[in-house]
This record gives structure tokens, C-alpha cells and sequence, in this order.
């Protein structure tokens, strides 16, 4: 009995623990962000982060053991991030690290982190990041590498602003293009894009009638908090959710489980807001419009723009089977506009975040990312 009350005991502790350090998501339970960088530039919130070589012989991934490639490709990649996430996502666990992975296969990582938007950034666009602040984070790139020639890689928004800076710029030196989950008919995805076609119906109805748009508001209005858009990241997969944080609670005495827990939650749970003007310009232009679809650039007078039929470049996208943000016919319908000899596309399992981040995406859709990088890379050099 008394060896019964001492394991039940410390079985208390070990849970009133536990869950402290993952209430505060703490560096005892969180491994995210491991892999060394350097910030080689710095505007405003928004920073251009470098992947030195690893020192490794070799890596831990998913259970397999990689080689680290002591060359490197010609052709750097920077990683262009979307809005509202942090970069835990890029770098989860030392053993899932995308960034660790590339370096490891070769590659000069750049990764562009757009930061945390506060109120007085109400005013950033899409325009803003794909227009403005882009070119010069690539320009740094290209000055810290070396490389006039890079290979962009974006997920999610991150997608989209690579591709529109592509044709806004109609940059022949962007190399290869790696779409990710990349959002371009919006209308034609799924009972989401069902959606914003009965948005883009009343909001078309409103502006007939009374000439307003969203644009005729002040940006302020529009804002989205960091916690707004981890409820609906989380509202996409409800179920899901709720399972995760039930068996959180069974598991509470397994370090080990609480940990994978709270490193995954450093990334869902620690989103960032979404400036006002860039609420205002998805409503009109992304949902409402859907410019995109149309090959235009979400951006006043975008439809005099380079079109995004304009872009040569090569492109490889990955779609994921469960993906309701943006799923294989919303991406799928940019590589129907690009001109691009070399296209192809590949969808995978997991939803939104998995195709970047999960269990299965090193096996699924990092190598095929790396291989098809590798191939149009310039080789690799000493």
C-alpha cells in the first residue's frame, strides 16, 4: 500500500509539472528552433535569417540516418514564410527540422521572417510584402551568397508572394519556384471556396448598390490578432483539436508526450496578428475578386500588372489530401496560368500544416522537394 500511495505521489508531481512548464510553453518542453542562424538583415520587424553549414557528419530524421553534404548547390534557396505564423514551423524538432534537412542536403538556406505586427503596421499590404519589402530581402540574399540566381521556396501566403513577385518583377533569376500549400483560386477551393463565393456575391451587391468596398474603411478595423488566427487555424480540424488537448490531459505524466505536445504548440499556439490593409485586400481582392485566378496581382491596379501567365520559371508545388485551406484545385490553378515548360505538381498526405511540418513530411514531400531542387541547382561546388 505504501509503495502504491509513493508511485501515485509522484505520478502528481510529475503531472503538476508537466503542465506548468507546457501552460508556459517553456525551453524544457519546447524544441523548437534548434538549428543555428544568423540574421544577416533587419528591417523594420521583419528579418532575413542564414543557415550556416552544419558541423554534422551526419543527421537524425524521422528515425533515418542523412549524410550532411559538405558541397553545396550553385543556387541558394531562401524560404519565403507567410504571415501569422512564427518560424517554429521551419525548424519543429531537431529530428523534423526542414531547415536542418536542406543544409544537410547541400543547400545555402535563406529564411525570410516577416516578424510580429503590431497595430502601427495596420497599414502593410499584400503589396507591402510581396512588392516592397521582397525585393530587397532577395537583394540581401543575393549579396550574402554570392548567387545572382536563387531557387524561392514559399508556403501557404509565402507562395503566393513569391509567385507574385516573380511576375511583378518578371525576375528571370528566380530559378525554380517551390509552391507549398500556395493559395491561387480561391473560388475553387472546396466548401471553403463555396464560401467566399457567397461573400464575393453579397460584398459585389453591397458595392452595386452603395459604391462601398472593404478598402473604404481604415485598415484598423480589419486587424486580426495572433490569437484570432490560432482559433482559426484550429477551427479548421475542430475535432482534431479537441482530441490533441483530451489526450494531452490522459498523458500528462509522460514527459515525453508532453513535450511533442508543447513543441508542436510553440507553432499553432503562438501565431502572430494580420495587419489591417492585408485583412482588407484578401476580403477584396483574394476572396471577392479572385484576382489571382484571373492571373492578375492582388494590388490596386493589378489587372495592368505583369500577369502571373508571365512567369517561365520552373515550378513544383505540393498539395496536401486534407488540406481545406487551400487544396489541390485552388493551387492546382496556377500551374494551369504559368507558362512554365517545366511544371508539375504532387499532393501528398496531411492538411495544411502537415505538408510543411508533419510526421510524414520528410518522407513525403521534403525529398521530392530536394530532389527536384537538386536537379536544377547548377550542381554542387566546394
Amino acid at each position: 500500500m505504501f509503495d502504491f500511495i509513493k508511485q501515485r505521489a509522484s505520478q502528481a508531481r510529475n503531472v503538476a509539472v508537466n503542465a506548468s512548464d507546457w501552460l508556459r510553453l517553456s525551453d524544457d518542453v519546447v524544441l523548437a528552433q534548434q538549428t543555428p542562424y544568423e540574421v544577416i538583415y533587419r528591417e523594420d520587424i521583419a528579418s532575413l535569417r542564414y543557415y550556416p553549414p552544419l558541423d554534422d557528419e551526419s543527421i537524425e530524421l524521422m528515425g533515418e540516418t542523412v549524410s550532411v553534404e559538405k558541397k553545396r548547390y550553385k543556387i541558394p534557396v531562401v524560404l519565403v514564410s507567410p504571415l501569422a505564423v512564427n518560424m517554429s514551423i521551419y525548424d519543429l524538432f531537431p529530428q523534423r527540422s526542414f531547415v536542418r534537412f536542406l543544409r544537410a542536403r547541400g543547400f545555402e538556406v535563406y529564411l525570410v521572417d516577416w516578424g510580429k505586427p503590431t497595430r502601427r503596421h495596420n497599414h502593410w499590404s499584400l503589396y507591402h510584402y510581396f512588392g516592397d519589402r521582397l525585393p530587397r530581402f532577395i537583394e540581401q540574399a543575393r549579396a550574402h551568397s554570392g548567387s545572382k540566381k536563387l531557387s524561392l521556396h514559399g508556403w501557404s501566403f509565402g507562395g503566393l508572394f513569391s509567385y507574385c513577385y516573380t511576375a511583378l518583377f518578371q525576375d528571370t533569376d528566380i530559378e525554380n519556384l517551390v509552391m507549398i500549400g500556395a493559395p491561387c483560386d480561391y473560388h475553387a477551393n472546396g466548401d471553403l471556396g463555396k464560401q467566399y463565393q457567397k461573400i464575393a456575391k453579397q460584398l459585389h451587391r453591397l458595392e452595386d448598390r452603395t459604391g462601398w468596398t472593404v478598402h473604404r474603411s481604415h485598415p484598423r478595423w480589419w486587424r486580426i490578432p495572433g490569437v484570432g488566427n490560432a482559433v482559426g487555424f484550429k477551427l479548421t480540424n475542430p475535432v482534431g483539436s479537441a482530441k490533441g488537448y483530451i489526450d494531452l490531459a490522459k498523458h500528462l505524466d509522460d514527459r515525453e508526450y508532453v513535450i511533442n505536445h508543447a513543441t508542436n504548440a510553440s507553432f499553432v499556439d503562438r501565431m502572430e496578428a494580420y495587419p489591417g490593409a492585408v485583412v482588407q485586400d484578401f476580403i477584396q481582392y483574394l476572396w471577392t475578386d479572385n484576382v489571382l485566378a484571373k492571373g492578375q496581382l492582388p494590388m490596386a491596379d493589378g489587372d495592368v500588372a505583369p500577369n502571373v501567365s508571365s512567369i517561365k520559371t520552373p515550378l513544383f508545388a505540393v498539395a496536401g489530401k486534407s488540406d481545406v485551406i487551400v487544396n489541390r484545385d485552388c493551387l492546382g490553378r496556377l500551374l494551369e496560368l504559368v507558362q512554365s515548360d517545366d511544371k508539375s505538381m504532387i499532393e501528398v498526405s496531411g492538411g495544411h500544416m502537415g505538408i510543411l511540418g508533419g510526421s510524414k513530411a520528410p518522407e513525403q514531400s521534403w525529398k521530392q522537394v530536394a530532389d527536384w531542387l537538386g536537379e536544377r541547382s547548377g550542381g554542387l561546388v566546394s
